[in-house]
């Protein structure tokens, strides 16, 4: 067995996950984030070599997640149960990979189980609140009008992530066949179709916008093959993107918070609402499991109570 500084290991794990995995760049940066706080830990132990990770110290460190100063670490913040659960798959995963390169003798993780989490079923927004949106982006005949309402309808005609949908070149868009192909998670590729007002929207953005974008950049700043560009002509920023979509929903009178994620949760659910087959939801949203998706079963199942409820005669 190799002894190795538990800093040394997570660094070794980062790579593993980042060069052999392929992990995207944000996934990647999570796992720096939450093995950065468990080294902290270790260190405020006095553990220094991942062979003298006990399973009660890892127990006690997910514990002190949630809890902070009851655990002797109120300098670190507390976590929601989603998050903490986050770090203790980390954790689990990072153990995993130390004793499959012998660093360490046993897995100190294996026992210990990220908190539960409620289910919260995903905030989806009426079709009318969508229209209202995309009606309520600057004027379409400007620049940043059409790539702004190019860009709600890219993200609400395909289910995108944001990051997704900033990631995009120019060459990922077949507008004779309404696709784009998407780079997922993991680097996974997967071919999405588009529909007539994106298709529209599209089309006019490139005709107009992104070469007037792409003007507007200097030399510094060559758009090169992105697709959706900021107003310096360069490469469109995820924060810029959810401006875009923040502005739009304040625009449209829409009270509740509203990101990017609001209108993938709406594209899932009103395919779902529509007869969509979860499977067939579950490819469109690149979801690796079924498990994930099936989430949206749960938000139609609420529907359908409600116009039960609304509708027939016994129901009350």
């Amino acid at each position: 067995m190799t002894a190795i500084s538990v800093d040394d290991a997570i660094a070794g794990y980062i790579d593993h996950v980042s060069v052999e995995r392929g992990l995207s760049a944000n996934t990647v940066a999570a796992y720096k984030r939450d093995l950065a706080r468990y080294s902290r830990w270790c260190r405020s132990i006095e553990i220094a070599l991942v062979e003298e990770v006990e399973s009660h110290d890892v127990a006690r460190f997910a514990a002190s997640l949630r809890n902070p100063k009851a655990n002797g670490v109120a300098k670190e913040s507390t976590l929601s149960a989603s998050s903490a659960a986050r770090v203790v798959v980390a954790v689990r995963s990072f153990h995993k990979f130390a004793v499959l390169e012998g660093w360490s003798p046993s897995d100190p993780a294996a026992e210990v189980a990220p908190p539960s989490i409620p289910r919260r079923l995903p905030k989806a927004l009426p079709y009318a609140s969508i229209e209202a949106m995309i009606g309520a982006t600057q004027d379409p005949a400007t620049a940043v009008g059409s790539r702004d309402r190019a860009l709600l309808e890219v993200l609400y005609g395909t289910g995108t992530r944001i990051s997704e949908v900033v990631g995009l070149d120019v060459d990922d868009v077949d507008l004779d066949a309404s696709t784009v192909v998407v780079t997922g998670k993991g680097s996974k590729q997967r071919r999405l179709p588009f529909g007539e007002a994106a298709l529209a929207a599209l089309e006019a953005y490139l005709i107009r916008g992104r070469p007037a974008l792409a003007a507007a950049g200097s030399a510094k700043r060559r758009p090169g093959a992105a697709l959706f560009l900021g107003v310096r002509g360069a490469r469109m920023s995820r924060q810029a993107a959810w401006e875009v979509v923040r502005a739009s929903a304040e625009a449209a009178g829409i009270t509740d918070e509203v990101g990017p994620h609001t209108l993938r949760h709406s594209y899932a659910t009103h395919l779902m609402e529509g007869g969509a087959d979860v499977r067939v939801v579950q490819e469109l949203l690149g979801h690796a499991s079924v498990t994930t998706t099936q989430i949206y079963t749960l938000v139609t199942a609420d529907s359908l109570r409600e116009v039960y409820a609304a509708s027939h005669p016994r129901a009350q």
